[in-house]
């Protein structure tokens, strides 16, 4: 015992006489490369029950203290070695299991560098100028009103018009679109008289003025003899339709000749002058359909 020591210690029998001796090591390092050291024991074993012992071995436990150092006997500086490197390995496996823990650890996706230019869409660049859509190519427009032929006037050839239109909506064959222009051109020269007979008639649009009893319109029908009223008589597209009715009430008229044809339905004076404009009427049909 050290003369400083306060309580007294004394070596339990299971402890090894040569205690000082199994700790003497000519050279020890620190870390896993010091020298090899004989087993360890329970850090009960080495220090023994003693309350000196075990506060020896909780102070190199905690913070290795120079106090609970100094105050251990020169026959327990093995043992507290032996403890110290014990704790001191505990700490370096702590620490690497710790770092070895973090290094582990997914890594953190960088963040992209400011310098790194930003990928633009070619359709969002500011330069890019917007295709143009091809334009719709335009569809001529008809003319609103026929060239006149066959030395027809324009309000004559516009007239004419709607006698072929009247007769192409009826589907008339085009023999009967000839004999109703052909009619036409004798009776009015293709334009629309009005009767100085029936003041009424000068009220609607007109070309001109007869005086043939109450003849009125392109066809100078009579509203006297049925054809219809004034009003309508006046109408061009009317005066066609009414026309065609009267010679598809003709029986054969497409085997008769133009003269015959218009005839039967005008019942005219000169029944014969319908034939001078046949050619005439043809070349007009022509032009209109």
């Amino acid at each position: 015992m050290h003369p400083d020591d306060q309580i007294d210690q004394k070596l339990t029998p299971q402890q090894p006489a040569s205690l000082s001796a199994e700790g003497a090591s000519s050279v020890r390092m620190i870390g896993r490369h010091r020298a090899a050291v004989p087993p360890r024991r329970g850090v009960r074993a080495l220090l023994g029950s003693t309350p000196v012992r075990v506060a020896l071995a909780t102070g190199v436990t905690c913070c290795l203290g120079a106090a609970a150092v100094a105050s251990a006997p020169d026959t327990d500086e093995v043992p507290t070695a032996q403890v110290a490197e014990a704790v001191a390995d505990r700490a370096l496996a702590d620490d690497v299991a710790s770092r070895a823990l973090e290094r582990s650890a997914a890594p953190t996706p960088a963040s992209p560098s400011p310098s790194a230019s930003p990928t633009v869409s070619p359709s969002a660049s500011p330069t890019a100028k917007p295709s143009a859509s091809p334009t719709p190519k335009k569809t001529p427009a008809k003319p609103s009103r026929p060239t006149p032929v066959a030395g027809l006037t324009q309000a004559q050839m516009d007239n004419a018009k709607v006698i072929v239109d009247v007769g192409v909506d009826l589907k008339l064959p085009r023999q009967g679109l000839v004999v109703a222009v052909a009619t036409a051109m004798q009776e009015s020269t293709l334009l629309n008289y009005a009767s100085g007979v029936l003041p009424e008639s000068q009220d609607y649009p007109h070309q001109a003025i007869g005086w043939d009893h109450d003849s009125v319109g392109l066809f100078q029908q009579r509203p006297s003899s049925g054809w219809g009223t004034v009003r309508d008589l006046m109408r061009p597209a009317y005066a066609a339709q009414a026309f065609y009715e009267a010679l598809l009430e003709v029986p054969g008229w497409q085997e008769m000749s133009l003269t015959l044809a218009a005839q039967a339905v005008q019942i005219s004076a000169y029944p014969y002058a319908y034939a001078q404009h046949e050619e005439r009427a043809a070349t007009v049909v022509a032009a209109l359909t």
